[in-house]
């Protein structure tokens, strides 16, 4: 529930709201529209103006109230970064919700996630207007928490190739288990897994490929809930990084 509502013209104003006990910034809403129990008094960022993608270099670089539709329709989104976002919410949710929003309360389940946390993506925090922090979303997922800060911007690198792949009963469905993995010229190579637990799993993230499998089976060797077994997930999961890797 709602209990005051603000819509600040400046990031200075946002900051100086948010540093409020039992404040949250509103993005796309698609998150505080669910029943919460709880009360919370929300900052609505939409004057802001934080809904640009730029091409920077070898770098994307998206602001945190950039719509997952948005970044679909970018020509410079990656193919298998678009395959997590169709993947992740229907259309009209995708108009509505943010990046910024979308990682901040994403499950292990989610598509998204996995694919940035795969691309080590970096977040921008501001902690005033002119103070920016820079850290990574694996950082971020272990945190959960930036009390009187903003997420500002989200940029991944370009120079980089992307694979995702995933396992659901339909086509449709969030996926039992997915994997992302992304390399890096140099060799550097990182893997990520979805569909288990509260947030998606860094299984990899080394100077080469070799051992992705074993790397996969090892980090969703207890990944069993109510949907999948913990060895049905384990074996997905290396079926699926050595599919990546193909």
């Amino acid at each position: 529930m709602i209990t005051d509502y603000f819509r600040p013209q400046t990031l200075e104003d946002a900051l100086r709201l948010l540093a409020q006990p039992n404040t949250i910034p509103l993005g796309g809403g698609t998150w505080i529209n669910q029943p919460h129990a709880e009360t919370v008094n929300v900052v609505d960022l939409q004057n802001l103006g934080l809904t640009h993608i730029h091409k920077h270099g070898n770098n994307l670089e998206m602001d945190a109230c950039v719509t997952l539709q948005q970044l679909l329709d970018s020509p410079h989104c990656p193919d298998a970064l678009k395959q997590a976002i169709r993947l992740e919410s229907p259309l009209n949710v995708r108009n509505a919700a943010t990046l910024a929003g979308t990682l901040v309360t994403c499950g292990g389940r989610s598509t998204f996630a996995t694919a940035m946390l795969a691309l080590d993506a970096k977040i921008s925090v501001n902690t005033d207007p002119k103070n920016v922090e820079t850290i990574s979303l694996g950082e971020y997922l272990s945190l959960r928490s930036l009390p009187g800060k903003l997420i500002t911007k989200i940029s991944i690198p370009l120079n980089v190739t992307l694979h995702f792949e995933s396992v659901a009963k339909t086509p449709a469905d969030t996926p039992i288990v997915c994997a992302a993995a992304c390399r890096w010229a140099s060799g550097r190579t990182r893997l990520a897994l979805g569909g288990y637990g509260q947030a998606p799993t860094l299984a990899m993230d080394g100077t080469e490929a070799d051992g992705i499998e074993t790397a996969a089976r090892s980090a969703y060797h207890e990944a069993g809930d109510d949907i999948a077994s913990a060895e049905y997930r384990a074996d997905v999961a290396a079926t699926l990084a050595k599919r990546c890797l193909a």
